[in-house]
């Protein structure tokens, strides 16, 4: 399958938070499939509204923003330099996940210090960053349109992403944004989601994704961390 953009995940393993958030998001990264939603009381919307914005990524936490291939980079020699750079890197356990009000979505986050996952991140950033093409003035039109701090213009500038490095904050997104309905989808969801959380969260693999002409993102590869 040819794909128009690269990034690196987090995404769990197979297992009981795998299963319930390729449903709940409708589809399943690693398969590239469509999946039937959970019947689900309380909620205030239908649970194909509640996700139509992060359906397409799949569920995953952000470790290198998606990209476009530099020019003259191959997509075959991403592939090696990140299996070859997870052997170089260790996990990383933290506190766990929570369920949580990100503004106006709602997310999984780390309890707790977040900081090996950043340096982690930061690190994957770098090391394949000479793959990544220059953001279009599109893009960072768009980017800016969230008002961002000096540091963010910086970094956007500097990794084509405002959210890496100092600003990295982990989340797995779980929701668009749902104004007055936040409160009610996190209380109708999490009696379902919070006994899947892991504690202590470990982060042992990272994964390669590619996502295709239609928008949705696909399992690449996932390489376990070794270093």
């Amino acid at each position: 399958m040819q794909f128009q953009r690269y990034g690196v995940y987090y995404t769990p393993h197979p297992g009981a938070l795998a299963d319930f958030g390729k449903s709940w998001l409708g589809w399943d990264l690693v398969s590239g499939q469509t999946v039937a939603h959970p019947e689900m009381d309380g909620l205030p919307r239908p649970v194909a509204d509640i996700t139509a914005t992060p359906r397409k990524y799949g569920l995953h936490g952000t470790i290198k923003p998606p990209f476009f291939l530099a020019e003259g980079a191959d997509a075959g020699e991403l592939a090696r330099r990140f299996e070859a750079l997870c052997t170089t890197l260790a996990p990383v356990t933290l506190g766990g996940l929570v369920l949580a009000r990100l503004g106006g979505f709602i997310a999984l986050k780390v309890d707790g210090d977040q900081t090996p996952l950043a340096n982690l991140a930061g690190a994957v950033v770098r090391e394949l960053d000479d793959f990544r093409a220059p953001p279009t003035e599109a893009e960072l039109a768009r980017r800016r349109k969230a008002k961002l701090s000096a540091k963010q213009e910086e970094l956007l500038a500097q990794w084509g992403y405002p959210y890496v490095m100092e600003e990295f904050r982990f989340h797995i997104t779980l929701s668009g944004r749902l104004g007055s309905d936040v409160e009610a989808t996190m209380d109708a969801l999490a009696p379902h989601i919070t006994p899947l959380l892991p504690r202590p969260f470990e982060v042992d693999s990272l994964t390669l994704v590619g996502e295709d002409i239609t928008g949705k993102f696909h399992e690449i590869h996932r390489q376990t961390l070794s270093g």
